[in-house]
Order: C-alpha cells, then structure tokens, then sequence
C-alpha cells in the first residue's frame, strides 16, 4: 500500500535526474534537482543506512537552488570499495573526489547525521564555501546518553556480520528492528506523519551493497564524530540541532558550536534526530536565511 506523502500540500515534489559516474573506485549514482538556469547548486550527503530518498524533502523546499544528492558509498544504489569500508578518511576521500567529478568544488555542502561526519572529514582545512550540519554527530554514541539503546545496536551488528551471509542479511534487515529504530527516533504524535516516516525506513533502510560493508560503516559511525574536525573548519558552518536528538544532545550541540571558529546553530523544537521528515520546511528556511548571509 502506497503510504501518502504528508507535505503534498505543502511542497512541490522534485523530478529527480539519475546520473552515475566511477569515483574514488566506486560506482556512485547521483540525483540532480535542476532548478532555473544560473541557480546555485548545493550537495547534500545522506546519513547511516539511508539514500538519495531521505533528504528529498529538503530539496523540495529549497526550489530556487539546484541540487545533488549522492548514495555514499556502500548505500542505496551505489556500490562499496573494493576492499570495503575501512574509515571514515574513506569517505571523506570519496567526497572530495565526488565534488571534483561534479565540478561543485566551490558549491556549499550539506551533511545529515553520518553525513555531517563525512562532509567535516572531506572539508576542514582549506575552502571558502559554507557548509551545513544537519543533526550532526557531535559525541560518540556508544558513550552518550543512550549509550544502552547504542550498545544493543552495536551487538546487533556483530550477530549480524558473525551470522552465516544469508541470515545475517536477513538479522540486519529485520523489519522488527527497522520499525523499532523508527519509532525510537520518530518525535511527532501526527499519525499521519508517524506512518509515513515508517514507511519510509522500511522502504530504504535496507538498501545497501552487502553485509560487511554496511558492518563496517556501523563502525565507522559510532567511532567518529564531528568533534574531531571542528576546530579545524574554517568555512562558516551553520548548525542545525534538535532539542530532543537521542542521539547528539543539544547541551553537546551549543557545545560543538563553540569548537568551530565560524558557526551559527540553529534549535529546532519538538523534534529529534529526524529532522528531514519531521521539520524540512523549517530545516529549509533556516539553510535559506543562512545561505543569503554567506553566499558561497
């Protein structure tokens, strides 16, 4: 059954482009959002277990920029490395490489959750364009507040990659856990929007290239943070929190903000670590007021 879209009234959906290149030896499939000709073009860079279908609503509610979104490596429909996934430097590395292939070197880059990892990982140091964190992971979860919740995770993981290939696949996709997750993470009580959000992990949740590879970046997001780059992050940076994330507290978000040497944050209220379901109309104005004070 086809689960509705709640924001149909409220935001024209985008045709997506589907493009696919060879980077960083990866087979990476990319969206493109065209706006009006001469817009500026903005990249987002999706979180842990998703794809390109996650920060769609964004992009349909910042319709006068064009804009890219990739399936990172080991997600969605893009492929893993060769040899797997080994660090967040791999990441970073394929980022860099992805905005060279794309000519948006100069663009302004958005990362959500695992994201915001990637982008101050590929980022800090040189360049002038901003960038923005949306939910950012600013603390190490398996030692943060829901460190309990974390931890199971974290052995539900490694059943997973010890399980024989076929049931670990089918451990790691267990639509029991899925939902679990989901409703952990979903804050609103519109029933409507609820429904959706679950449909929407169920539907994309489980889109990755193979088991240990999708292990591996579990790793990878649990063990790095944005903290390791912040200070090292020139560009203005715009953050946008939520003041009930189960995942990074918002106390650790004013924090973090105080670690870069340019950045704003942005609270949105009565929401948590899905902010892209949940707020993106809000979510979009703040990127587009942020935006019109620093202008790539």
């Amino acid at each position: 059954m086809v689960v509705p879209n709640p924001y149909a009234g409220q935001l024209d959906a985008r045709e997506g482009i589907v493009h696919v290149i060879e980077v960083d030896n990866t087979t990476s499939y990319w969206w493109e959002y065209p706006s009006s000709a001469g817009a500026e073009t903005l990249v987002f860079v999706h979180g842990f277990r998703g794809d390109h279908h996650g920060l769609q609503l964004i992009a349909d509610a910042l319709p006068e920029y064009r804009i890219l979104i990739p399936d990172i490596p080991a997600f969605g429909s893009s492929s893993s490395w060769p040899t797997g996934v080994s660090s967040i430097d791999d990441y970073g590395r394929w980022l860099r490489a992805f905005l060279t292939a794309t000519q948006t070197q100069e663009c302004v880059v958005l990362g959500h959750s695992f994201g915001s990892i990637v982008v101050t990982n590929a980022l800090f140091g040189a360049g002038t364009a901003p960038i923005i964190l949306v939910n950012p992971i600013s603390q190490r979860a398996l030692t943060g507040p829901k460190r309990v919740a974390a931890n199971l995770a974290a052995l539900w993981y490694k059943v997973g990659r010890l399980l024989p290939e076929g049931l670990g696949v089918a451990w790691l996709g267990n639509p029991l856990f899925v939902r679990a997750m989901s409703v952990m993470l979903t804050k609103s009580r519109e029933p409507v929007l609820r429904r959706w959000i679950h449909d929407q992990h169920a539907r994309y949740f489980s889109s990755y290239s193979d088991r240990d590879s999708l292990v591996a970046a579990f790793t990878v997001s649990t063990t790095a943070t944005v903290a390791d780059y912040a200070s090292k992050v020139t560009r203005p940076v715009l953050l946008i929190a939520a003041d009930q994330d189960d995942i990074t507290p918002i106390q650790v978000q004013r924090s973090i903000q105080k670690e870069f040497p340019n950045a704003e944050l942005h609270v949105l209220e009565d929401v948590g670590h899905l902010v892209h379901y949940e707020k993106p109309i809000e979510t979009g104005a703040a990127i587009r007021d942020f935006l019109a004070r620093h202008q790539a």
